[in-house]
């Protein structure tokens, strides 16, 4: 077993471990997935986020504990790093990897848990959201930012961005679900708009978007509008052909 805590959390650090290793029987269901599921968790009050990973096939089974970091242990590493770059993301607080004689058998990744946050999936959807294209504006400012510090999220989604209110009407961003991530130095062009080809296929928000990315930086406007909506329209391609494809064999399947 391999139970990595941030020294900051040191004084939890046992009833943490504790927490973790009886995950499957306590706990707040927050989100029960087929694949990962995520509890919350509370510890002299604080809540904690802990998110246990599904059980890695054989292949990754010798992959996570001999050639590559596992899902857990770069979570924790690229959140201490986006949160050392002045990047939104919940604070690490510990992962826990656990060994069969093979390898990687189960790991979990615990961190703050964001309250009273919303998706930024939900912007997206409501039209009549209340401050709808200036927290779209301030998306993109963190995502500019992110870009400029030579990160590139693979995951850059929708459903991967919180966003949280604050008192003084501004809003804050965290990035979340980070295993896919990619600190390159600098990113170009071409990379920067196709890391933005999965946030939406709405012409009208990518309109906004592409406004604030020019005044951010420098770029024209309608080169950075083209380029977005052209990475935006093959990935939705490629998206709904795959999405075609796998109905086809769930249906032959039944």
């Amino acid at each position: 077993m391999k139970f990595i805590l941030n020294k900051k959390y040191n004084p939890i650090g046992n009833t943490l471990l504790e927490i973790i290793t009886s995950f499957n029987t306590q706990g707040i269901d927050f989100v029960i997935g087929k694949r990962n599921s995520i509890k919350l968790f509370e510890i002299q009050n604080q809540i904690i986020n802990i998110k246990s990973f599904k059980n890695p096939n054989i292949f990754n089974k010798i992959v996570y504990h001999y050639i590559r970091k596992s899902k857990a242990n770069r979570s924790f590493e690229y959140a201490t790093q986006l949160l050392a770059m002045g990047i939104g993301t919940p604070e690490p607080i510990a992962f826990l990897e656990k060994y069969d004689w093979l390898g990687l058998n189960k790991s979990y990744y615990a961190s703050e848990h964001i309250e009273d946050a919303f998706e930024l999936r939900e912007v997206l959807k409501d039209e009549s959201f209340e401050k709808r294209e200036l927290i779209l504006r301030k998306f993109v400012q963190f995502t500019f930012l992110m870009h400029q510090n030579g990160i590139e999220f693979l995951d850059h989604s929708p459903g991967n961005t919180l966003i949280r209110k604050n008192e003084n009407t501004d809003f804050s961003f965290y990035l979340v679900d980070l295993n896919r991530m990619k600190f390159c130095g600098s990113l170009n062009f071409q990379t920067r708009m196709k890391n933005l080809s999965k946030i939406t296929s709405n012409k009208a928000v990518i309109s906004i978007m592409s406004n604030e990315y020019a005044k951010l930086s420098g770029e024209p406007e309608a080169t950075i509008f083209e380029t977005m909506w052209k990475f935006t329209s093959n990935f939705q391609f490629r998206f709904q052909r795959k999405k075609k494809i796998k109905n086809k064999i769930v249906f032959w399947k039944k």
